[in-house]
This record gives C-alpha cells, sequence and structure tokens, in this order.
C-alpha cells in the first residue's frame, strides 16, 4: 500500500512524534511506501509552554519526512489537503491528540477524501484533552466527521468516540512499546552516565511535568513513606516543566524532602532516555487523568516495574500485582505502595516479560489496516 501519515515528527521532539517514526518504520517493515507529511509550524509560540519544540537529536534516515503543514493558516491546508490527494495514498493515517489541530487536520481529510480512493483512519492518543479549553467539543466533532474509522489507543478514549460519532468502524489497540530508544544497560553504567550514586535504589517520575499528572501527589506520598525514608530512596524527576515549576521545588522543601531528590528537569534527549529508566527500581506515573501513556511503553521496554494510578487506561496496561501496583488515585495509596515495593523489593520481572509481547508494532500496523479495508 501507499500510506501517509499526517502528523507530528521529525525536526518536533516528543511522544506524538516518536509514534507516528515508529509507526512510519514498522510499515516499511512490512513492504508498504510510507510518506510523513508533518509540520512546518505546529504551535505558535505563545500557545507553547515549553522551552523549545524542536528535537536535537539527526533526522531518521531512513523515512521520507516532509514539511509542508502550518497549523494556522487554511490556505495552507488547502494546498496541503490537494498535495496528500494528488498522490493518491491508498491510507492517509492521521495521529490525533488535540483539539487544536482539529481544524487542520479535518480539512486536511476532507479534501484527500474527495479523490475517491484515500481512505482516512484517526490514531487517537487523546480526543477530550486533559485540560479543557473552549473549543474543544466542537473542534474535535469537526475532525471526527471528516475520517472513516478510528484506532484507539486505550478504551477509555474508545469511548470517548461516542460523544462525536456512532457509526463509523473503531478498533481498540494499545500503545505499543517504545523499543526506539536503545537496548538495556547495567545499572551501574546507568548511574555513571547521570552522576548517579549506583549504591541507591530510585524512584523515576519521567516525561514532561504538567499538572494533570499528578507529581504534588507524588512529593506528598513519597514524604510520608517510612520505607522509603529509612532506606535513604532517591526520587529522580527528569522532564521539562510545562508550566510553573516552582511550586513544586516549593513543596519539596516544605515537605523536607528536597534532599532526596534529583530534579532533571529539562527536556531529555532520546539518546538518554535509557540510562534514566535503567538506573531506577520503580517507575511512578501518579497520574490525576490519563488516556494511555507511553511513559508505560518505555517502562516495559526496560523490563522496569511502575507505579500507576487507576485512572483512564493505565490500568489496563498495568495489571496491580503483575507488573506493578495500580493505586487509586490519591496520596495514601501511592504511598502505601511506595512503602511496599522499598520494604520487600518484589520482583515483577517475569510478569513484566509476559505482558509486554500484548504490545507490538505488528499488531498496530494490523488493526489500522484491517480497519482501512472494512
Amino acid at each position: 500500500m501507499r500510506i501517509t501519515i499526517l502528523g507530528t515528527a521529525h525536526p518536533y521532539r516528543g511522544g506524538i512524534a516518536a509514534f507516528n517514526e515508529r509507526l512510519a518504520h514498522q510499515f516499511q517493515d512490512e513492504g508498504h511506501e510510507v510518506e510523513i507529511v508533518t509540520f512546518t509550524l505546529q504551535y505558535p509560540g505563545f500557545l507553547f509552554p515549553g522551552k523549545t519544540q524542536y528535537s536535537s537529536n539527526a533526522a531518521p534516515k531512513d523515512l521520507n519526512i516532509s514539511r509542508r503543514v502550518n497549523s494556522c493558516n487554511p490556505f495552507n491546508w488547502i494546498s496541503v489537503g490537494r498535495y496528500v490527494s494528488k498522490s493518491q495514498p491508498d491510507l492517509l493515517v492521521i495521529g490525533f491528540w488535540l483539539p487544536f489541530m482539529a481544524p487542520c487536520f479535518g480539512t486536511i481529510a476532507r479534501i484527500v477524501k474527495a479523490n475517491s480512493k484515500t481512505k482516512v483512519v484517526a490514531v487517537l492518543h487523546n480526543l477530550i484533552p486533559h485540560e479543557a479549553r473552549i473549543g474543544d467539543k466542537p473542534f474535535a466533532k469537526y475532525f471526527c466527521g471528516s475520517v472513516d474509522g478510528f484506532v484507539s489507543l486505550s478504551k477509555s478514549v474508545l469511548n470517548d468516540i461516542d460523544v462525536f460519532d456512532h457509526k463509523k468502524p473503531r478498533a481498540f489497540s494499545p500503545h505499543p512499546i517504545y523499543d526506539n530508544f536503545g537496548n538495556r544497560v547495567s545499572n551501574q553504567e546507568a548511574c555513571e552516565q547521570l552522576g548517579l550514586a549506583p549504591e541507591r535504589s530510585y524512584l523515576l517520575f519521567f516525561g514532561l511535568i504538567r499538572d494533570y499528572k499528578g507529581l504534588d501527589w507524588l512529593l506528598e506520598a513519597f514524604a510520608k513513606s517510612e520505607a522509603a525514608a529509612a532506606k535513604d530512596v532517591c526520587l529522580i524527576i527528569a522532564g521539562e516543566f510545562y508550566g510553573d515549576g516552582e511550586k513544586y521545588h516549593t513543596l519539596a522543601n516544605t515537605l523536607g524532602i528536597d534532599e532526596r531528590i534529583e530534579w532533571r528537569t529539562d527536556y531529555v534527549p532520546d539518546s538518554e532516555v535509557k540510562y534514566y529508566f535503567c538506573a531506577a527500581d520503580l517507575v511512578v506515573q501518579p497520574y490525576k487523568s490519563a488516556t494511555q501513556s507511553g511513559v508505560t511503553q518505555i517502562a516495559y521496554h526496560f523490563e522496569k516495574p511502575m507505579l500507576v494510578t487507576s485512572v483512564g487506561g493505565l490500568s489496563e496496561i498495568v495489571p496491580n500485582g503483575k507488573v506493578g501496583y495500580s493505586v487509586a488515585p490519591n496520596v495514601e495509596a501511592i504511598s502505601s505502595a511506595i512503602d511496599d515495593f522499598c520494604s520487600h523489593q518484589h520482583d515483577f520481572a517475569e510478569g513484566i516479560r509476559e505482558e509486554k509481547k500484548k504490545y507490538s508494532w505488528q499488531v498496530m500496523s494490523q488493526t489500522i489496516i484491517e480497519l482501512c479495508q472494512k
């Protein structure tokens, strides 16, 4: 098949870009011809909360990435729609994560479908965002009306589709494992690379820091954990602040735990991701809301146990007691799980190796293609 992927990719950074590029590799491995059409302008600067939208990594040499889309220019959407329509792909895959992109993606999709050949499948990371904004639902409805079918990465997002559409085919396919961050290294090597003491135990909070991800809950839970304090366990916070970071530093100081925290609050380049996960004993995601998370799939790749809150689709991916902990979304439950892990150091390795088999990129690619054929 000829497949076009519409969405973020290099030179832009982040989990959605990594997803689109990894999916493109999977399609290519299966013999399909693939082009990724990405942005010349993704977000206006004043709407972007981080330091930079751009990756410091070299462009993938084996992917055809075309920068054409301006998310804010309706005349550009028409031009891009005509470009994709004229190339006549069998399948247009749109990686959708934010209603802000709905007018752009929805317009392009409508123009492409007019060629009477191309089927349009939306891969939904989110549909209704964690942090609501005016216009979210009308924008999402406009986008849903432009596609032929949906693949959702979590069951909670699959249910969200019903708010906007009841007829189009849809499928659930869980977020595949991120296996593009290199192979595992020893704990000793990882700690040396990060300048950490290898004799200590580490909890890891990883990824862009936004309010819904519950870092404040984790700080309070970490402070409450007597076992973590008794064993001098350290908390690594690795990721860039999207918003006010000072409030978290103030909270850590107030709780008296700042000396047991490693603050690594710059964006973590792909080349360093493996060191953070291989240094960690437990990956903690204390989210207040969620759909699914790429962080869990990185943890699976590096075979690290996880502690997640049972919100959105996280408990679907992290079965409690088998690969770690899935607990109620509150400080007490998170602290209790940290206590249990620090006290007993359960071995979840066998359960992780068994569970990770479910999350292959081949399952994702075949789900998309089968939906297209419907």
